[in-house]
């Protein structure tokens, strides 16, 4: 295995791209993906270049929609290596964290247990705090209705499991 490296050396995989492509099903028209979401377009994007948000009634092409991405990455990845100037990770963490930060925000990065643990050199529990993350607008996303996933949002809580198996693989 890869030994970590010192974060600030450390960039988005293309696989790691092309995996949020494949994850964030592209979209032409501004959508609202889950319940409570916000405007969504292309592969996830939230906001536009220039940092206007996504609302209603906007649409892309698959072109625009990868430079949207890469700009809306670029900014994430800076935040992301400020949060943790002393930190080292692996390059598959790097990438799978930075994949969880597209997701969620580069705010809750910054607030996350997973920040916390990667901090204080605790690999393994950063891993497991990516299984508290199972929310969306305030909807446990790993409910089960009847005994089947819910509708709603349970994309949500399968991706966070697929994140927490990879990670531990890591360790």
């Amino acid at each position: 295995m890869i030994p970590r490296k010192a974060i600030a050396g450390l960039t988005l995989s293309a696989a790691a791209l092309v995996g949020i492509v494949l994850e964030e099903h592209y979209t032409d028209k501004a959508i609202i993906p889950t319940k409570g979401d916000r405007w969504t377009l292309g592969h996830g994007s939230t906001f536009h270049e220039d940092g206007t948000p996504v609302k209603e009634g906007d649409t892309t092409t698959p072109v625009r929609a990868l430079v949207k991405m890469q700009a809306h990455i670029t900014k994430e990845e800076k935040s992301f290596v400020a949060s943790m100037p002393d930190a080292y990770l692996h390059p598959g963490e790097f990438d799978l964290y930075m994949k969880w930060t597209y997701q969620f925000g580069t705010g809750n990065w910054w607030n996350s247990s997973m920040r916390r643990n990667i901090l204080a050199g605790s690999y393994t529990a950063a891993c497991d705090s990516l299984l508290a993350y199972k929310y969306s607008a305030g909807y446990d996303c790993s409910t089960l209705i009847n005994g089947k996933p819910n509708k709603r949002c349970y994309g949500v809580w399968t991706r966070q499991l697929e994140r927490h198996k990879q990670c531990l693989a890591l360790q």
